[in-house]
Parts: C-alpha cells; structure tokens; sequence
C-alpha cells in the first residue's frame, strides 16, 4: 500500500529498545485504520534497534525509518516531526502497545471536533507483575483525568496526557515550534 499523503503520521523515537520494539511497531501495522505512516526516528541505538524495527514491519512501505545520532528524546522528535507528513500525528514510544482500533477512534474523535488539538486515550501498564504501586496510582490518575476540565485543573501537577497515547493536529505542533525542553512535561 502506497500513500502520497497519510492521514496519520505515528510518530515514535527509540533508543536502545531492540528486545520490545518489534511487538510495538506489529501493533501499529495492526490498526484498523490504514491511512497512516510510521516514522520510526532511531537515536542512535547500539543494539540493532533499527533491525527489529524493519524485521517487524514485515516490508510494509509506510514504515520511514530515520537514523540519526544520539542526541535525546526532544531532538529526536523534532527531528521526526520534520518527517511527518500526516494531517494528525500520533505518538508512540518503543515500549508500548497500542490497541487495534486507537487510530480510527482518535481520527474520527479528531475530526467530529474541530475545535480539539489534542486527544489522548486511558493507558493500561504491563506486565502487571512488574508494576508498582506508586506507578499503579499514577496510572490511576491519569485514566481519572476524562475531561477538559479535569485536565486543565491538573495541568501542573504532572503531564495530564500520557504522551504516547496523544494524537494531536501537525500543523498545531509544527505552528508552536515543535516539542521544547523546559525541564517538565
């Protein structure tokens, strides 16, 4: 499948996330929404990152692998947004999973709302074994945070939005500078 213009451009920095990679970029080529591009901008990993990122996408032309230096997460974004192409960009990290229908659902959340330049979704860690407590309670935070309300009033506590769950309008993005490092989320 060719796309000249995707909907979607998913967006996901990874450094040094060979042993995880594969399972997170399956995820992606498993949407229900197809209109999209993968930009995979590897920083620099060490452990043939790149590899599995290409061995997963099994060939598929939407995956754009970037390879550059290492340099950090917000270099690597930016560097990435630089690629991205789609009218929405949506972010993943190299570690996570995204659910089969996350795409569509954020794209026609998105596009009923025109006045909205950000959606996340509810999270879910794993393995639940390996969670702790403390992450299990911010987790429980976040997923309590469902309304514009409820997150313009914890904005400051911490990032309201778990920012690989965020699907968000490019040239909103692009128009603001791109990411910036100000020492919080």
């Amino acid at each position: 499948m060719t796309l000249s213009i995707p909907l979607v451009s998913v967006l996901m920095p990874v450094y040094n996330c060979a042993k995880l990679a594969g399972p997170t970029v399956k995820s992606i080529f498993r949407q229900t929404l197809n209109e999209f591009e993968l930009v995979v901008v590897d920083d620099g990993s060490t452990d043939g990152t790149p590899e599995t990122v290409e061995l997963a996408a099994g060939g598929d032309n939407r995956l754009r692998l970037v390879k550059a230096e290492h340099k950090g997460l917000i270099p690597a974004l930016n560097l990435g947004l630089d690629h991205c192409r789609g009218e929405f960009i949506a972010r993943m990290d190299g570690d996570d999973i995204c659910h089969p229908e996350r795409l569509r659902l954020q794209v026609e959340f998105m596009q009923a709302n025109p006045d909205v330049s950000v959606c996340s979704s509810s999270v879910r860690s794993f393995p639940n074994h390996a969670i702790r407590d403390g992450f299990k309670l911010y987790e429980k935070w976040l997923n309590s945070l469902a309304t514009h309300e409820d997150i313009s009033r914890d904005i400051f506590v911490e990032s309201p939005v778990a920012h690989p769950s965020v699907m968000l309008r490019t040239t909103e993005l692009k128009g603001l500078g791109g990411y910036q490092e100000h020492g919080w989320p």
